[in-house]
């Protein structure tokens, strides 16, 4: 029952999820890997039952808690991003939400350390990633604009909320050899998404175009 809930059926079919591929591929991402698992990992099982035949949508969707699934695009994007500089074996994502996005990114990294503020959303995100048999996952609810320094410093951080400036506490837990923030940044209607490469104590930054993301908020709930 498990595999058919996997696989999905009707408009979470494969077919569907070949059409949403095809989209991404359309709109520029090169990336095999990231392609790979926008394919073959279940959003269905992300978002609300009553969303399910929505899942294959290239669009966000809410997830409860006035947050939300982001976009296939999106996550592709971001994902890329990170996996252009080379081999990552630690990384840090910052906002788990339903964690989609940590499940399309764990089998291509070594390990996630994945911090989320809101307790439900950790909690069923956790009780997802279970299901799907991933592993190398750590899960941590916790204020996420300061990081976690106990596994820092990380190869990469992505960070799936926008705030209107980078983080110091973030930047500072990037590796000093070549580590690497994919952070959206700046107020509703006004956001970039950035890549940020840190070369010791020099941050060399990428514009990688306009996004949309809900606020990135301090504190738990």
């Amino acid at each position: 029952m498990a595999d058919a809930r996997h696989a999905g059926i009707g408009m979470t079919s494969a077919r569907t999820r070949e059409r949403l591929v095809l989209r991404l591929r359309e709109q520029g991402i090169k990336d095999e890997r990231v392609l790979d698992r926008v394919r073959n990992v279940p959003r269905h099982l992300f978002v609300d039952e009553a969303l399910s035949s929505r899942a294959y949508e290239d669009t966000a969707l809410p997830i409860g808690f006035g947050q939300t699934i982001s976009q296939p695009y999106v996550v592709a994007r971001m994902t890329e991003a990170l996996l252009e500089g080379g081999e990552l074996f630690n990384v840090l994502e910052v906002g788990t939400g339903c964690g989609y996005q940590t499940a399309v990114l764990s089998p291509l990294v070594a390990r996630i350390s994945s911090v989320e503020r809101i307790k439900p959303l950790i909690d069923r995100a956790r009780d997802r990633l279970k299901e799907l048999g991933i592993k190398n996952v750590r899960l941590r609810y916790a204020d996420g604009t300061v990081g976690w320094k106990t596994h820092a410093p990380y190869d990469a951080i992505v960070v799936t909320a926008a705030p209107l400036v980078v983080p110091q506490g973030l930047l500072a837990q990037l590796a000093p050899k070549g580590g690497r923030l994919i952070i959206p940044v700046g107020p509703d209607g006004a956001q970039e998404l950035l890549r940020i490469t840190r070369r010791d104590e020099h941050f060399l930054r990428e514009k990688l175009g306009g996004v949309s993301f809900v606020p990135l908020v301090g504190g738990t709930a």
